[in-house]
């Protein structure tokens, strides 16, 4: 509906925080007050209690992570044809919604709003229950509501490599942003092994990590439609 937390809870008489908890599925909440959010949604309370078959779609969405340079594009690309499934870029959708470019909206907003638009936009891609493989933004795991997200909703793959391929495969795309407002190459590596070093721990709550450096592309596809296949299979014994 393109409503923001704080609309939803001034018709709701329920506060943003927990509003934002009951969106990840942190909040534990009453009967009474979820009709209260019902009504602010001008829904039944029934159609905020997804079907058994609305509960296995969002299983279908593949989310990828890692920084720029890991190979989100061709691997995602090279998945999406593998399995018959829409390949979509994240940033590109934040871009279309904001009708400005990450670097003009980084410029202008700054990150915190962009971490906003991006879990809005997150919300309204699940909310389709398409079958997608989705390519996430490299700080996409800094933002604890928009990664609680994605684990709980999909199949998320750290495609992991090392700072050395990261730096090669940014540059030979044409990308000299990690050298530009840089002292010297060896000042901007440093700061990549960084940034590395700081995220792996949240890349690696991943449901499934892939080093992009040391298999090929076709090897990477293989290893996540081998993990789903396995997922799908828990799931009907269970």
């Amino acid at each position: 509906m393109d409503w923001t937390l704080r609309e939803i809870a001034d018709r709701s008489g329920i506060s943003t925080r927990f509003l934002a908890d009951l969106e990840t599925g942190k909040g534990n909440i009453s009967v009474r007050r979820l009709a209260n959010v019902a009504r602010a949604l001008d829904l039944p309370v029934v159609s905020l209690f997804p079907s058994e078959d609305e509960k296995g779609a969002a299983g279908t969405v593949i989310a990828l992570v890692g920084l720029r340079g890991a190979g989100k594009s061709t691997v995602g690309k090279a998945l999406g044809q593998h399995l018959k499934m829409r390949f979509v870029e994240l940033d590109a959708l934040i871009e279309k919604q904001a009708d400005l470019s990450l670097a003009e909206l980084f410029s202008l907003h700054g990150e915190a709003y962009y971490k906003r638009l991006a879990y809005g936009v997150l919300l309204k891609v699940l909310a389709k229950d398409e079958p997608i493989v989705l390519a996430t933004g490299g700080s996409v795991v800094t933002d604890a509501e928009t990664w609680q997200l994605l684990k709980r909703r999909t199949h998320t793959v750290w495609l992991k490599a090392s700072p050395e391929d990261h730096w090669k495969r940014v540059l030979k795309q044409g990308d000299t942003r990690l050298v530009s407002n840089r002292a010297s190459a060896t000042s901007a590596m440093a700061e990549l092994r960084s940034i590395i070093t700081e995220r792996a721990p949240l890349y690696s709550e991943a449901a499934q990590t892939i080093d992009t450096g040391s298999i090929r592309v076709k090897e990477a596809v293989r290893l996540v439609a081998t993990a789903l296949r396995k997922k799908d299979q828990r799931a009907v014994r269970h």
